[in-house]
This record gives structure tokens, C-alpha cells and sequence, in this order.
């Protein structure tokens, strides 16, 4: 097999291919997951792969667990009646059981698609009939009565499978089975048919389908994006280049799975690089979880950034006189440090010995606090983020690098990395990817991670790529002359105001969400005579603010109204109108008094604003304004 494959050269202990403009791809000789998969299962043997919280206790899976986990499942689908090319979907929180189901599906030549939990019961309906799905994992008895609500409108399904049995009893109906049922079925199978799972592992091939990420759905109804077996090892084989991950590391994997960035970093680029996954127990103990497992990489949205640096912020303000002198300083020195650093110039000796002191006097018990006191490299995606906000990382010694990806190009684009980061752009192209920038100031893209197109959507396919091959990202960019690329907008996001003005509103966005006290922000003034915004504060420190100046509240609603805070976030806004000209200042704001999650039509379950949606619902408060 090794004469046969491409040119490969080492990287961080992996054989890829050197050249990766074009395929088929390879990672230490596989073409696909599955393949990569089973080696790894094979060499690793009895080595953790994975742990989970179990009554407040981490356990610990091996490799083994994982590849007989996902061999027995996937024979029990196959026993049941799975073909290859067939869709089974998960309805789910993160888990051992979702990976064991992604691999198991892909491992028998099966499409994985997963649902987000925060999907209602015809959002689900929508997904699973939309993707043709066969089979159905649910977690517990609260994912099975969204299902149950609408079962009679998915004729296709022919299994409903329960990974959790807690809670669930008196199911006789034939279409439901339990996890364990599902296990003992495929090792029945297994005993019979020994070869049948490595057979299916041979055929898998880089050009068939192997997972369906569905898009948001910001602007219509999700699409589902087809990602190749190629596409995934691309990706991993690129980003290892740029975002070095060692067989020694922990990671933490909180996003939903069912999202591309997450999928990525969590099941993939472990599976290629033998890292140690540690599966949060929720979106709301991730705080936590980190200071437990203090993982030496961690890739998160924007919105979990500012988060962790609002919970200092907050620390800071109930601290002595003396504290916030010496946390001042010590940032202090850490900025001058990072600097240095940013620029590639040797450390003046005044500078390096500051920031020693004040690193162990301050910085590394702050870092030790938030969990990231081995982190060696945190990755940012999926969403804008705040160059201010990652110059307070770096200056306290944690390196957060943004980055630039999308469902269609199998999660990332372009990156920056600890040799070569640029604040305030997302990086430089991925190895053996092109980008081009358009008339229109549109980002246009063509690699081997570029997406097969939509699930049953020729048209929307066809509306993805240029005449000439090219993935329209819909973001609007420039390159630099050393190759850095910065995003500076969405193309439909541009506001052009009635004065002929084109704004991009990101900018202006992420200079507010730099503020403690402000959680999102959606700037208005497509078409209009000047820009305003709506503004959701952040519940954690505005309840913080009230209370040390003893500012009567009874509830969320009521601390919006607020006189005083009213009067902080127009002091906020004015501060940052300073960096901006006359035309792009904001000129009023409103509150939105209603504390939104992702179960909300306004928010991605990834956090985003959903811009259409929020202007909707909120059209009285924006007429308010004009």
C-alpha cells in the first residue's frame, strides 16, 4: 500500500501527504476516518481515549472500549437493516455514546447526522425526514418525547434507539430499543459474520459521504452539507500542520457535536492525533470542567471567551485596593510582553524580568483559575471575536488563536498559529488551499475540505459555488501582503445607510462585547439615517453592578430598565463611539429585556445572533429608536 500513496512527510509524528493541493488525502496511510479509526484502536490498545463524569467521578475509556463500542453498534445497525449510504441521526448531548455512534455509522458505510438538543419536536421532524434517516439515537426521556410528539410523521425511521434507560419505562412498542439491546445484537451479529466490520472499514472511500452537518438556518430551512471522508482527513491533516496536537494532550469537548467545529476537534483531529478527550457534563458546567481537567488545547466560541473573561472581570471588582493595583500590573506587563512577542522582536531584558515577577506573583494563579494552566494553545472560531479580548489573553499568558472555517469547507479555512499570528485577522490559508477575494469583496475558496454540496438541494449547491468552481463563503475579507486574512463582514450582514455609506457592522460589535457588561449587540441602520443597536447585557455582571450600588430589581426585565443601567451601557457606547467616525457612531440603543438561549429563534446554538430573526421580533424596539 505505502508505494502506492502520494509523496507524505512527517508532521508532529504523523505521515501526511506533502503536497495537499490535491488528493486523495492520507494521515499514516488511511484515506478515510474508519480506516485511521482502526489503526489507531489497533496501536493504542488498553491507553485512554476518552473520560467521563459518572456521579461526580471522571472514568476513564479506552481505545478498545471505543472501537468495540462502535464495532457492536455498528453491526447492530447493520443487523437491523442498515444499508450503506443510509442516514442515522442523533439527538444528543456530548457523550461517549455520540462518538461510539458516529464512528460505528461511518465504520459500517453509514452517513452520521446529528440534531441539536435545543431542536424542537418539528425541528426535529424537519431533520430527520429532510435526511432520509433510518435510525434515530435519542439520549433520554426528554430527547424521546420530542420524537414521540411527532412520530407519526417520520415513516421512514425503522428504529428508534435510547442511549440513557433512566426514567423510561413501559416502551412495548417494537420501533424502540435500548443502547445496551443494540450492543448485544451487533456482537450476536459480530459472532457470526467475524469479518464483516473490518470488510466494511476496506470499503469505506474518500469520496463517499460520511457525515451531514445541517446549517443553521439563519436565512431559510438548515441544509444539509454532504462531508467526504477526504474532506475530514484534509481537514485534519491541514490543521495538525498550523495547530500542533500531541498524543500527550487533554481536551475538552463542550460544543454540541452536531456542529462541524466541534466534530472536527473533538473526534477527528483526536482520532489522527491520539489525544485524550474529556466530555463536559453540560454547557453549564464547563466552568468547572475546565479547572478539572485543565486541558492543554480547547477550542470554543467567542461567546465562552468573553464569558470566562466577564467571570474575571467580576473577581477583579470584589478584590482590595491592593489586589487590583497588583492585577493591573501584572497585565501590564504581560501586554508589553505579548507584544514583543507579536512582533517577533527579541525580549528586552527589563520586559522579560517584569513579567516573570508578576507572572508568579499573579498571572499564574489566574490562569490556575480558569483552568488554563497548562493550556499550551486555545483556538477560537465560528464566530467573530474581539481583538481587545484576545490581547487580555495573551497578555495573561494564554495563547487563543482565532481561526476561519465554515460547515461547507469541513470547518476550517485558514488559521493562526503560535509561530505566526496576526491579532485581528483569522490567519493564513490552509496548506495546499487557495483563496481569492471578489469584485464584491467576497472570500472565495477552493481546497480539498470543499463540501459535496446539500443533501437534495441541486439548486442551493449550485448557489454555494461560483461559475468557475470556486465556494462562496458569503463573507466579506481582505488579504494582507504577507497572506493574512481578516474578515470584516457578512455580505448580506453590510449595512448601507441612507446616505450611500457601506458599514460593517462586525467591527463596532465586537468593540462593545469587549465590555463586561454587554453580552451581544446587533447593530441597525440598513437604509437609515444613522446607526443604532440592541444590546443584551450580561446577566452575571449588570446583576453584580445593581447590587454593590444597591439598585432595586425584582427580575431580568426589571434590570434592563434600570435607570443606572441604562446609563452604563450608554456610557459604554459612547466610550467606543470614540475609535469609530461620525458616520459609523452609534446614536441610541435599546435593551433587550429578555434573557436569550439558544432554545430561542434569535441564537444559533453555537450563541450567534441571528440577525433576520432579532430585527423581526424586535422591529417595535428598532422604530423606537428612529
Amino acid at each position: 500500500m505505502a508505494n502506492t500513496l502520494p509523496p507524505q512527510k512527517k508532521v508532529q509524528g504523523l505521515m501526511i501527504n506533502a503536497d495537499l493541493s490535491r488528493g486523495p488525502f492520507y494521515i499514516d496511510g488511511a484515506d478515510t476516518t474508519p480506516k485511521l479509526f482502526r489503526l489507531r484502536c489497533q496501536t493504542l490498545g488498553k491507553r485512554t481515549a476518552h473520560r467521563e463524569k459518572t456521579l461526580g467521578i471522571w472514568r476513564s475509556y479506552s481505545w478498545d472500549d471505543y472501537f468495540n463500542s462502535a464495532k457492536n453498534l455498528g453491526l447492530g445497525l447493520v443487523a437491523l437493516g442498515l444499508k450503506r449510504g443510509d442516514v442515522v441521526s442523533i439527538l444528543s448531548e456530548d457523550s461517549k455514546e455520540w462518538m461510539y455512534t458516529d464512528m460505528g455509522v461511518q465504520c459500517v458505510g453509514g452517513i452520521c447526522s446529528g440534531a441539536y438538543t435545543t431542536d424542537s419536536s418539528s425541528q426535529l421532524e424537519y431533520l430527520v425526514n429532510n435526511s432520509d434517516s433510518r435510525f434515530l439515537f435519542v439520549e433520554n426521556d426528554q430527547q424521546l418525547d420530542k420524537f414521540l410528539q411527532v412520530q407519526d410523521k417520520m415513516p421512514g425511521l425503522v428504529k428508534v434507539i435510547i442511549l440513557k434507560r433512566q426514567g423510561i419505562c413501559g416502551l412495548k412498542d417494537p420501533k424502540f430499543m435500548f443502547l445496551e439491546d443494540l450492543y448485544n445484537l451487533g456482537a450476536e451479529f459480530d459472532a457470526a459474520h467475524p469479518q464483516a466490520f473490518d470488510d466494511s472499514i476496506d470499503l469505506t472511500k474518500p469520496g463517499e459521504t460520511a457525515i451531514l452537518v445541517y446549517t443553521s438556518g439563519t436565512t431559510g430551512k438548515p441544509k444539509g452539507a454532504m462531508i467526504s471522508h477526504g474532506n475530514l482527513i484534509y481537514s485534519v491533516a491541514a490543521g495538525l500542520r498550523d495547530a500542533a496536537t500531541f498524543d500527550t494532550d487533554d481536551q475538552l469537548c463542550f460544543l454540541p457535536l452536531c456542529h462541524i467545529l466541534e466534530r472536527l476537534f473533538s473526534v477527528n483531529a483526536p482520532i489522527a492525533a491520539a489525544s485524550t478527550i474529556n466530555f463536559s457534563e453540560s454547557p453549564e458546567t464547563v466552568f468547572d470542567n475546565l479547572q478539572e481537567v485543565s486541558p492543554q488545547t480547547f477550542v470554543a466560541v467567542p461567546r465562552l471567551w468573553e464569558k470566562i473573561y466577564s467571570r474575571v472581570a467580576i473577581r477583579i471588582g470584589e478584590a482590595t485596593a491592593v489586589q487590583k493595583w497588583a492585577y493591573k500590573r501584572a497585565v501590564e506587563a504581560g501586554r508589553a510582553r505579548a507584544d514583543c512577542l507579536a512582533k517577533g522582536k527579541p525580549l528586552p531584558f527589563i520586559v522579560s524580568l517584569a513579567y516573570r515577577f508578576w507572572d508568579f506573583v499573579v498571572l499564574r494563579n489566574l490562569r490556575r483559575m480558569i483552568g488554563m494552566d497548562r493550556l499550551r494553545r486555545g483556538g477560537s472560531g465560528a464566530a467573530p471575536i474581539s481583538p481587545d479580548l484576545l490581547r487580555w489573553y495573551h497578555s495573561i499568558g494564554v495563547s487563543v488563536l482565532e481561526g476561519y472555517g465554515m460547515t461547507e469547507s469541513a470547518g476550517i479555512i485558514s488559521l493562526n498559529n503560535p509561530v505566526k499570528n496576526k491579532i485581528g485577522t483569522v490567519g493564513t490559508v490552509m496548506p495546499g488551499a487557495e483563496i481569492r477575494i471578489s469584485d464584491e469583496g467576497e472570500i472565495q475558496y477552493k481546497a480539498g475540505n470543499v463540501f459535496q454540496g446539500y443533501w437534495r438541494n441541486p439548486e442551493k449547491t449550485a448557489e454555494a459555488f461560483t461559475h468557475d468552481g470556486w465556494l462562496r463563503t458569503g463573507d466579506v475579507g481582505v488579504l494582507d501582503n504577507r497572506g493574512f486574512l481578516t474578515i470584516t463582514g457578512r455580505l448580506k450582514d453590510i449595512i448601507i445607510t441612507a446616505g450611500g455609506k457601506n458599514i460593517s457592522p462586525a467591527e463596532i460589535e465586537n468593540k462593545l462585547k469587549f465590555s463586561p457588561y454587554i453580552s451581544d449587540v446587533l447593530i441597525i441602520g440598513d437604509n437609515r439615517i444613522f446607526l443604532t443597536c440592541l444590546v443584551m447585557i450580561d446577566q452575571e455582571n449588570v446583576e453584580k453592578f445593581a447590587q454593590d450600588r444597591r439598585i432595586p430589581f425584582s427580575n431580568y426585565a426589571s434590570l434592563c430598565a434600570a435607570r443606572e443601567v441604562q446609563e452604563l451601557i450608554r456610557e459604554t457606547i459612547e466610550k467606543v463611539n470614540k475609535d469609530f467616525a461620525r458616520v459609523e457612531q452609534i446614536k441610541d440603543f435599546r435593551l433587550i429585556d429578555v434573557l436569550l438561549t439558544a432554545d430561542d429563534d434569535e441564537l444559533t446554538p453555537t450563541m450567534k445572533l441571528k440577525r433576520s430573526f432579532v430585527e423581526t421580533k424586535h422591529k417595535e424596539l428598532i422604530s423606537q429608536m428612529y
